[in-house]
């Protein structure tokens, strides 16, 4: 990455556009404007972060935090609480292209324009769950501990802090037997977001306008969706350290991404195929997460016909193997949202 960062910034913009295949200069970016930021930075290593480009898809990008500059509206006024500090941010949509609701999500690093949808309706929206006071700080110097405070708004936190009858942290967890954290509200809130009998329910209000949140005053429930939303934050970021693969990749060979297809599983099995060329294929992958959608993106799908043409590393392989047992859980985690709701009075909540 570094190589090609200073190749760029080294090229006339001709030259450049025409190498790296760039489209031409629009309102909001430019080949030149960009070349100049990244030497200004020169193309420094601690500017250098991680970027959730599509559903469970990382790329590496250099942030600056200019405005018109490598990025064009890098939005800084958010993003910098990404780069800042230890972090993690909601995700969703205001509207919704096409049938199914299912653009939400959580990203503990800066989010591309585009990260569920790329269109002219139902852009994302990233909302941080902690802002750092700082007013710019380096990627590179990022502090566990940095001053930062919560991101949610007092009087609604407050409001579902009162309807449990606990008492508010301002920081991290609280005990769920006293006590509220932010992080709690937030597993709270993503648990919500993943009952599929939620995205039924209101599902018209959820394709025109911001998801609201429906809460509970029941203790028991609002601990249940807690753990339940913490488990799926933790499969999203992919950050569980238990996860387990549940395919394997039997075939040797060049691992080049050709012809992305997948196969239904074979007379008595359960779990089926997806080759990546003609000889090649993961084994044992069921159905319905290889149909698992992610606002506009299957992600099984895109995350492979984003890389045709190229060679998967063993790392390639290995997280990709690791997004396919993450939908998995995600599948089941989803409906035990639903039964644990369903096993405390169903919707609406009480």
């Amino acid at each position: 990455m570094m190589r090609v960062a200073r190749d760029f910034a080294g090229m006339d913009s001709e030259s450049a556009r025409l190498r790296y295949g760039l489209p031409r200069d629009g309102a909001g970016w430019n080949v030149a404007a960009a070349q100049a930021d990244l030497r200004e930075c020169d193309c420094s290593s601690d500017k250098v972060v991680s970027l959730l480009y599509r559903p469970f898809d990382y790329r590496f990008t250099f942030w600056t935090g200019k405005t018109g500059g490598f990025h064009g509206r890098p939005r800084r006024e958010i993003m910098r609480h990404m780069v800042a500090g230890p972090n993690v941010a909601l995700m969703f949509n205001r509207q919704i292209a096409g049938d199914d609701v299912s653009h939400f999500g959580v990203t503990a690093v800066p989010a591309c324009h585009g990260t569920f949808y790329l269109g002219n309706r139902g852009q994302d929206y990233v909302a941080p769950l902690y802002t750092y006071s700082a007013s710019e700080v380096r990627p590179a110097d990022r502090v566990p501990g940095a001053a930062r405070e919560s991101n949610l708004s007092a009087g609604q936190f407050a409001h579902i802090a009162s309807r449990l009858r606990y008492a508010t942290v301002g920081d991290g967890h609280g005990d769920l037997e006293e006590t509220v954290g932010p992080e709690d509200a937030l597993n709270y809130i993503y648990a919500v977001f993943h009952s599929p009998l939620y995205r039924h329910r209101y599902e018209s209000f959820l394709k025109i306008d911001f998801p609201r949140i429906p809460l509970t005053s029941d203790r028991e429930l609002f601990r249940e969706l807690c753990r339940l939303g913490s488990r799926l934050v933790t499969l999203h970021l992919m950050e569980a350290d238990d996860l387990a693969p549940i395919t394997t990749y039997p075939v040797p060979g060049d691992n080049r991404v050709d012809k992305v297809r997948y196969t239904e599983p074979g007379q008595g099995a359960e779990r089926g195929r997806v080759w990546i060329n003609a000889t090649q294929h993961l084994e044992g992958v069921p159905p319905e997460v290889w149909e698992f959608h992610v606002g506009g993106y299957q992600v099984c799908a895109k995350w492979l016909k984003d890389r045709k043409g190229r060679q998967l590393s063993y790392d390639d392989l290995t997280h990709y193997q690791y997004v396919v047992a993450a939908l998995a859980e995600t599948i089941a985690l989803m409906r035990e949202i639903d039964e644990v709701i369903e096993g405390h009075g169903g919707w609406p909540l009480q």
